[in-house]
């Protein structure tokens, strides 16, 4: 189904971009992991290849690329072994980024989209408060116009690059009394006065600099207003399939990295005179585990098809984001279990995987949200209309 769309030009490119992982990637990450921050150096070692701006217009330093080679992206960096360097990756490229391609001003586009793209600048999405996560309807934090500036109070929490980030775009309530209609998008510059950020301590995702953020009558210029004042709930509800897909993706290639590394363990390790991989009950576990991975992964794939075609594809691109996430988090504990007592000790990457899988089914959307997503499509027939462009279809 899904073969066919694939030409020799990405694997070219997956096999670059597997180069570089082992080159410039693999060698770093248990220190990243240890040290809790990502050397930015990365950022922009990643953008003179090109990594950061795949589905980005050429004017702004991207390549222009069809949305395949950004699922071979998802599926590649999620064998780094550490789910805090990919997700922060995720973040800016199809979490944050996005927004300004398709709603900034020009000017703000070339002074802020061009340095992500380019690796020089890290952003963010801000939009999780303490009190609201998934309804993002209740947001608090408030942006009130004097003069030529929007004055800022208010808080938000778990967002990832969110202590070195440089820049997050912010949802914030301009106009409280008009509900999701009130909310808008605002550049906030990580070093305006007013902007604190506290590190997160996380169970997993250690990598990631998950932070709480502080906006202290933070100034923030009109000019920083992304698209139109009182739109910013339409916007980041655009934005979600990608989010979504993206985070099915990465779950997929968690998912499968998980499996090659026991299978490795596997072929070494013996217990009673053979080793693991001879034992019958191990080999349908495994051979189980191949058939779940296959059949979610084909599914996605479909989903990538319709990213690829422009198509607004909120049930789909819900159950992707279910069945991957939840599969995921089921291929890795299977596949801890077969490590014996070593998984539970920090020799093996086993044990971070199993840590940093498990938030996989609440980022972007919990299973509880995506299953009321599908039920209320299924069942009271709701048919979610976009209201805006979709990513990929605003590039090309």
């Amino acid at each position: 189904m899904y073969s066919q769309q694939l030409t020799p030009e990405h694997q070219v490119f997956r096999e670059t971009l597997q180069a570089f992982i082992k080159k410039e990637i693999l060698p770093h990450i248990d220190k990243w992991e240890k040290e809790g921050e990502i050397d930015k150096s990365i950022w922009k070692k990643m953008g003179d290849m090109g990594f950061m701006g795949l589905n980005f217009p050429e004017e702004y330093g991207g390549l222009d690329l069809d949305f395949y080679y950004s699922m071979i992206f998802c599926e590649e960096l999620s064998h780094c072994y550490s789910g805090g360097f990919t997700i922060a990756a995720l973040v800016i490229q199809y979490m944050s980024a996005p927004y300004l391609l398709k709603y900034a001003s020009e000017e703000l586009k070339q002074k802020y989209l061009t340095a992500v793209i380019s690796g020089d600048l890290v952003s963010a999405v801000a939009i999780t408060e303490p009190g609201a996560g998934s309804d993002v309807q209740q947001i608090k934090t408030t942006a009130v116009l004097e003069g030529d500036h929007y004055i800022v109070n208010g808080s938000k929490t778990f967002i990832t690059n969110g202590y070195y980030g440089d820049v997050f775009i912010t949802a914030v309530k301009t106009d409280p009394s008009k509900k999701n209609k009130g909310i808008s998008l605002l550049l906030i510059d990580r070093n305006a006065t007013g902007v604190s950020a506290t590190k997160i301590e996380k169970m997993g995702w250690k990598a990631s600099d998950t932070a709480e953020l502080g906006f202290d009558n933070v100034k923030v210029p009109v000019s920083h207003l992304i698209g139109e004042e009182g739109s910013g709930f339409k916007y980041l509800m655009g934005g979600l399939q990608l989010e979504r897909l993206t985070a099915a993706l990465n779950s997929l290639g968690t998912a499968d990295a998980a499996l090659q590394y026991a299978l490795e363990y596997m072929a070494y390790r013996e217990a009673f005179g053979k080793k693991l991989q001879e034992f019958q009950v191990l080999r349908h576990r495994v051979a189980q585990m191949v058939a779940d991975m296959e059949t979610v992964k084909a599914f996605v794939y479909h989903c990538c098809d319709l990213q690829q075609q422009g198509a607004y594809a909120v049930k789909e691109c819900s159950i992707a984001k279910l069945q991957a996430s939840e599969l995921a988090i089921d291929v890795v504990d299977k596949c801890f279990q077969f490590f014996g007592g070593y998984a539970f000790t920090e020799d093996y990457k086993i044990a971070r995987m199993y840590r940093d899988v498990r938030v996989g089914n609440i980022i972007g959307g919990t299973s509880e949200i995506m299953l009321e997503i599908i039920a209320k499509m299924s069942i009271e027939k709701v048919n979610y209309q976009s209201v805006v462009k979709p990513f990929d279809k605003e590039v090309h």
